[in-house]
């Protein structure tokens, strides 16, 4: 009987490989993690290190009995990380080499709350620490602030966020013990008066008319309130 070479030669290369791989698979899933590399995506505003997120890795990853890929719980990081009160989102991974890493999105404060415990709101409706790495510049929030409703704040708050001309003006909220809301603005010394939120878009149109008219007249000074509570028309008290 003739025998096949070729064949045997085949089948033995494809034991071979079979056999490599299985070695190289069995390697890397026993292969130690790497030391965390942080990214932030978003914000280049700190108010989270890069050591701290690691740390906070590094501590959940030491209750595990081992700290290889294969025993390494990614969820369980995630969680870990967005825990904290300063991360929005947290994607941690790790390459073939075994290089742990970790993509982080910070929370993004709108205003800061300076009514008794200072904090900041931020722009998922939640709060969050102040930071001693970094602080935002954003409106100060005063009055009777409750920080289980803190709603009205909080629309008020993005509605100044995306308004070109209130994010360049307003410098404080006020909630009042009635939740009447108010704001002042960086160019003038009067309170303007808003209410509640109801035709807010129309109450912003009016603040913006009557500040481009009284800035030609250069009166802004000249006044202590500017009430926008009453339709199609803005009320002022003089100084």
């Amino acid at each position: 009987m003739k025998i096949n070479y070729n064949y045997i030669k085949f089948s033995l290369l494809a034991v071979f490989m079979v056999t490599i791989c299985s070695f190289s698979a069995s390697r890397n899933k026993k292969r130690m993690i790497s030391a965390p590399k942080v990214q932030f995506e978003g914000s280049n505003n700190l108010f989270i290190t890069s050591e701290a997120v690691s740390n906070l890795l590094i501590q959940n990853i030491n209750k595990a009995k081992n700290h290889t890929k294969e025993a390494l719980d990614l969820n369980s990081l995630e969680q870990s990380l967005t825990s904290s009160p300063m991360i929005s989102k947290a994607e941690v991974y790790v390459n073939t080499q075994g290089d742990l890493s970790a993509k982080v999105i910070q929370k993004q404060p709108i205003a800061r709350v300076v009514a008794g415990a200072q904090y900041y709101l931020d722009s998922d409706g939640g709060t969050m620490p102040l930071s001693k790495n970094y602080t935002e510049r954003v409106p100060l929030v005063t009055g009777e602030i409750n920080k289980k409703k803190l709603d009205n704040i909080w629309k008020l708050a993005t509605y100044v966020k995306n308004d070109s001309f209130l994010k360049k003006q307003v410098v404080e909220i006020n909630e009042d013990d009635k939740n009447k809301l108010s704001i002042k603005i960086r160019e003038a010394n009067f309170n303007i008066q808003l209410g509640d939120l109801e035709h807010l878009d129309k109450k912003i149109n009016n603040l913006k008319a009557f500040f481009i008219q009284a800035s030609k007249e250069n009166v802004l000074n000249q006044y202590k309130t500017v009430n926008l509570q009453f339709d199609n028309q803005v009320v002022c008290t003089k100084v």
